[in-house]
């Protein structure tokens, strides 16, 4: 039995573009379909030439349509989309947002967790890596947005190197599959380790970039990798950000505490609500117990202390989080509770920019 052209595409609508996150039918993407007897002849125009993800609509297609009654071949060609067709492709995207606040390309809906600390070195990016996976794992369509812009390590730890497509003037962030996450990174557009030679203007420019021009898509959870301690690009992640709120990570050290106390206090007063402390590299090394007095300081939860574990780095370092490369793992554990409080938290916004009158004699 010949197999009917209405039941390929409906089988293409099964067909889901990795990194915009929607059916190539819905976006217009399938070029022509053809059918020959047993065989099935189909063709798919990508936003731009040399897509990084040819292979997942290889492999999206093959198993969709290879799958009907009636099929025994399947081939697939790819075309890129004219200018007019990207064009089309954007204004679609675009009209897909709803509420957005001072032109931030992200839903209403969309939880925005900025990831702090005090000072660098504390764990702050792997721990944003893994509570992305773990937020993915429980559903959340999850984004991570890498601020960090001196410490650019995301890219790294997830093992995304790909670079982010522009579809006219849209950025496309790249897109890790098995781990459902998106990622937007300074690191994407600098050569190798170069380092970042910028004065606050720019740095709120960059962040600004990510902020309206990335398709983010419909997310549930974005987290913010923030670049530590207080100063320009805070202040513009709150202004930036008016809806996100704040998770503060220290190591358990009193000096730790005393400068991811000042990035606390920071966020609160750039519009941020403080969900709570993690107190990361937790045990003998650096002792216990500075994430609970910090909390107590700042009359918010301990989320959660995670251990010292030399699988947590060394997993980081080779692109696979713990939390998906061994959950089991104690470190790994701690993490995912951290998470699960996290989504547990009833989502508010934060204050304002809270600032005492002088007084007046």
């Amino acid at each position: 039995m010949e197999p009917r052209r209405e039941d390929v595409l409906a089988a293409l609508g099964r067909v889901v573009d990795p990194e915009l996150g929607r059916p190539v039918t819905e976006l217009d993407m399938v070029r022509e379909v053809r059918i020959e007897g047993d065989e099935v002849f189909v063709a798919i125009a990508l936003t731009v030439a040399g897509c990084p993800l040819r292979s997942s609509f290889e492999t999206q297609v093959q198993d969709a349509v290879g799958g009907l009654p009636g099929v025994s071949r399947v081939s697939l060609a790819f075309d890129v989309m004219t200018p007019e067709e990207r064009q089309a492709l954007v204004t679609r995207l675009r009209g897909g947002v709803t509420e957005r606040t001072k032109g931030i390309s992200l839903d209403a809906s969309t939880r925005v967790l900025a990831v702090a600390s005090g000072k660098g070195g504390v764990g702050k990016s792997t721990l944003t890596a893994n509570l992305a996976v773990v937020f993915s794992k429980l559903g959340h369509r999850t984004g991570i947005l890498d601020a960090d812009v001196y410490g650019h390590s995301i890219p790294h730890l997830l093992g995304i190197h790909q670079q982010p497509v522009l579809v006219d003037k849209m950025i496309v962030p790249p897109v890790r599959e098995d781990l459902g996450l998106k990622l937007m990174s300074i690191g994407f557009f600098l050569k190798e380790n170069e380092p970042v030679m910028w004065r606050g203007p720019m740095l709120h420019r960059a962040l600004e970039q990510f902020l309206t021009d990335v398709h983010w898509g419909q997310l549930d959870t974005l987290l913010v990798d923030m670049l530590p301690g207080p100063g320009d690009v805070a202040i513009s992640r709150g202004q930036l950000l008016p809806r996100a709120e704040a998770v503060v990570v220290t190591t358990p050290q009193p000096l730790a505490q005393e400068v991811a106390a000042r990035a606390a206090l920071m966020a609160r007063k750039t519009n941020m609500r403080l969900i709570g402390v993690v107190e990361n590299m937790s045990g003998d090394v650096f002792g216990t117990g500075g994430g609970a007095e910090l909390a107590r300081s700042l009359d918010v939860p301990l989320l959660g202390t995670v251990p010292l574990d030399r699988c947590l780095r060394e997993h980081g370092d080779s692109g696979e989080p713990l939390v998906a490369a061994d959950p089991d793992a104690p470190a790994a554990h701690a993490i995912a509770e951290i998470a699960e409080r996290v989504a547990a938290t009833r989502r508010e916004q934060g204050v304002g920019i809270v600032k005492q009158l002088p007084v007046v004699a």
